[in-house]
């Protein structure tokens, strides 16, 4: 509804938005829009979105900076009753960012009309109208054309979808990671992380809300997410804004876990002995630290690598946690630290081009920032990773990747991607 361009063509929309307590909201994924889903959660608690006010899209190099802006402007004009004052009440946006510059995918802020939400064990209902410029009183426009809180769904059978290559089959990614070695020892990088897709058909017009649950049941510990389409259930952090405080997840280094529990245990330790997996992840954390840094007054990071566990791979982590010094928002630091060395690679400027040229696919918005902000400019944005992205059409994107370094074996980066799409395969029924 509200475009970049033809945001500086006209006034922006005024929105009137009232927040209010509710007794419970348990559970959440089976009150989502089947078809339209908008959520995000983690261990039970988050939000879910419930049609649309408005949606703000943005391409280009300028998406985040342009996207904030408008945010921005529409956040100040706002009429907002917020009577729960949690992270994720009051004004909200879902929003799902492009990972290139030069993508062909819009990048996009969704507010919807309802919200639903749930933290610390309280529960509240947000509900977000466009202001009658003819209505005498602001709580009439809002109280206008309301959506009625869903009782929970029943539950529906998780749809079958059957994934084969895309662009790039198994044989050209190992070719790709082969030449990005080469091109590693020859000095033109430290490193670049390539990926892959796999591309398939959804039949069911009301899938999705039942592999959103199963992503959620199978990985309670990630971000799972829904907007416009892109769901998936990341692990990564990219950064989280709130009240002045700044943290972030860095993830680099990865093992698949054990049989047993003596094999998992040797799994992970080889992990953090690891030089390979420890180098490319230092260089993850270096990049992250590098884009944040100048925004904070203090900034700590985990003075080692700790293991992460899901319950198909290990991940090297990194926490990172400050305290804002320049008064940006979330979309600012966004904006800051994407794309980070995790998903692109090191040097940025060269592994940048060097990913697209050997990838050879447009990424859509995998990779690429998913989350969401509110009217204050606090909120929490994941990398998306573990994730598919839904057309119109039906057709079904899923994505993995994995970041090479000089000692990369491309058999290796191989199966570490046929990890890396279990979540998303197995929650479309594979």
């Amino acid at each position: 509804m509200t475009e970049t361009d033809a945001a500086t063509a006209r006034p922006s929309p005024r929105l009137v938005v009232r927040t209010e307590p509710v007794d419970e909201l348990a559970p959440l994924i089976p009150r989502a829009d089947p078809r339209h889903p908008l959520l995000w959660m983690r261990r039970g608690e988050g939000i879910v979105g419930l049609g649309e006010t408005l949606r703000i899209e943005t391409s280009g190099a300028d998406r985040v900076e342009d996207a904030a802006a408008i945010w921005t402007e529409l956040s100040s004009d706002a009429d907002v009753d917020d009577r729960v004052g949690l992270p994720g009440t009051g004004l909200v946006a879902f929003g799902a960012f492009a990972f290139a510059d030069e993508s062909a995918s819009t990048s996009v802020l969704v507010v919807p009309e309802l919200v639903l939400g749930r933290r610390d064990g309280r529960a509240w209902v947000t509900r977000i109208a466009l202001a009658d410029p003819d209505a005498s009183d602001a709580a009439d426009a809002a109280a206008s054309d309301l959506l009625a809180i869903p009782e929970p769904a029943p539950r529906r059978r998780i749809p079958r979808v059957t994934f084969e290559p895309g662009a790039v089959t198994p044989g050209q990614y190992e070719e790709a990671v082969a030449e990005a070695v080469r091109r590693i020892d020859g000095g033109e990088l430290a490193k670049v992380v390539l990926a892959r897709e796999l591309v398939g058909e959804l039949h069911e017009e009301d899938g999705l809300r039942a592999t959103i649950g199963r992503l959620a049941e199978d990985y309670p510990d990630t971000w799972v997410f829904a907007v416009d389409g892109l769901i998936g259930a990341s692990p990564e952090t990219l950064v989280r804004v709130d009240h002045g405080t700044v943290s972030a997840r860095v993830l680099a280094g990865t093992s698949a876990r054990g049989a047993g529990e003596a094999s998992d245990r040797e799994r992970a330790t080889a992990l953090t002995e690891s030089a390979k997996d420890r180098a490319e992840h230092a260089l993850a954390v270096a990049s992250a630290v590098k884009r944040l840094e100048p925004h904070t007054a203090r900034l700590d990071a985990s003075p080692e690598p700790f293991t992460l566990q899901l319950p198909n791979l290990w991940h090297l982590a990194t926490d990172l946690k400050g305290t804002l010094g320049d008064g940006s928002t979330a979309l600012d630091l966004v904006r800051a630290v994407h794309p980070t060395a995790a998903v692109a690679g090191t040097p940025r400027r060269v592994a940048l081009p060097v990913l697209a040229e050997l990838e050879g696919f447009d990424r859509g918005r995998y990779a690429g920032p998913v989350g969401w902000v509110d009217g204050h400019g606090d909120g929490e944005w994941a990398i998306a990773l573990r994730c598919a992205q839904v057309e119109p059409d039906g057709t079904v994107r899923a994505y993995a990747g994995c970041g090479i370094v000089h000692d990369s074996v491309p058999a290796d980066e191989l199966a570490e991607t046929v990890m890396k799409f279990r979540p998303i395969v197995e929650a479309f029924g594979g």
